[in-house]
């Protein structure tokens, strides 16, 4: 018997490819890894002393399954607090990561065959996220000769009476990119326009470097049209506790529950716990650690300008860089192969993160000034 036969068809085409490569991390005892997204602070003592006591109190059990009420009650406040912007409870999903919460969206809005638009490059679930609810992902591409601009009239090109919503994601990865508001102005119109949902993608918000940030649902007649994606795993150092915060139309949150309920039931009981004492030390979070990363992010953009073979658009945000490899001569997987088997560097290839991440790689700044140095030493040797 061949028991792949068995798998739903939908499975059956290969996956997203971005995940961490254990392989070619046993492999050199010397190796720089700046594949993964995963911040290399220990979540601040603040945080973890907080779901302790929590923890030991009882918060141990099944809780709300929309979510922790005192916590709903600290991401209104925060909200509020931040954007000016009123959020009542029922506005407000707690999920187990924000991919989980992409996928609820995706699974909430979408019937067989309804187009989702993408800005390619993207973050790599995001096809996986729109299939596996049985949608269909279309690439809107942006292009680093362009400084990764969103065009209208690609925009509007990719629009057919099966679009159903677009996925913005800002600050963006893998491109570094930020947006302000004339393209939120943009995305605004046109999702009236067209009569459009959007998700929005903000998990990186504290990463903006230039100006303040603007969430979207707080433009003119957005946030009824916005699902928001908030995590606590970037912003707040928190990878590894798994929760999360979608942003709704109170009727889009108790359908997503509902889709939850039968996937997870709730994030986790401490998880949550821990994220009410990271919205109460923002403020500090912010200034002790996010600044870490803005100047890790600014020092390897200086370097990788330096490094002829490489070209780059300048970082606006988050912790990650995109260079191309066009001069190389070589795809962005062979590139990506030599610089690990020549040089020990563990990278991302840009083919993951849609067609327009042809011919780039990712860099993800997690690791801290010495071992970058190391790395950019070690790229700058090379010679192709």
């Amino acid at each position: 018997m061949n028991i792949r036969n068995y798998i739903a068809n939908r499975f059956q085409h290969a996956g997203s490819g971005l995940s961490l490569d254990t392989a070619a991390l046993a492999k050199y005892n010397d190796i720089i890894d700046l594949s993964i997204g995963d911040t290399d602070f220990t979540t601040d003592e603040a945080i973890i002393e907080k779901a302790y006591l929590d923890a030991k109190a009882g918060h141990t059990h099944y809780g709300d399954p929309k979510g922790d009420p005192e916590l709903i009650a600290a991401v209104c406040k925060a909200w509020g607090e931040d954007f000016s912007q009123e959020l009542a409870p029922d506005h407000v999903l707690v999920t187990a990561s924000s991919c989980l919460g992409m996928a609820l969206c995706m699974m909430a809005i979408l019937n067989p065959g309804d187009e989702v638009l993408v800005f390619s490059p993207y973050f790599a679930m995001y096809r996986e996220q729109i299939e596996l609810a049985g949608g269909v992902c279309v690439d809107v591409p942006t292009y680093a000769s362009e400084n990764y601009a969103i065009s209208e009239q690609r925009l509007r090109a990719a629009i057919t009476p099966k679009t159903k919503a677009i996925i913005f994601n800002n600050p963006t990865n893998p491109t570094g990119m930020a947006y302000g508001r004339e393209t939120l102005e943009l995305l605004s119109k046109i999702a009236q326009e067209y009569d459009l949902l959007i998700a929005a993608d903000e998990i990186y918000t504290t990463y903006f470097f230039e100006g303040d940030y603007i969430p979207l649902r707080t433009l003119p007649g957005m946030a009824e049209r916005t699902l928001t994606l908030n995590s606590f795993s970037k912003n707040f150092l928190m990878t590894g506790w798994r929760v999360g915060v979608v942003i709704a139309e109170p009727a889009l949150i108790s359908t997503m529950n509902r889709i939850n309920g039968a996937l997870i039931y709730s994030a986790p009981s401490i998880s949550q716990r821990a994220a009410i004492a990271a919205l109460e030390n923002r403020s500090r979070i912010r200034e002790r650690y996010i600044k870490e990363y803005r100047d890790r992010v600014l020092y390897s953009a200086q370097r990788v300008e330096h490094i002829p073979y490489l070209s780059l658009v300048a970082p606006k945000g988050t912790f990650y860089l995109f260079p191309g490899v066009e001069k190389t001569g070589l795809s962005s997987k062979e590139f990506c192969k030599a610089l690990l088997e020549r040089a020990h560097i563990l990278v991302s290839p840009g083919d993951v993160f849609g067609l327009a991440g042809k011919d780039h790689f990712r860099i993800a700044c997690t690791v801290d000034m010495k071992k970058l140095r190391e790395a950019f030493d070690r790229m700058e040797a090379l010679k192709f």
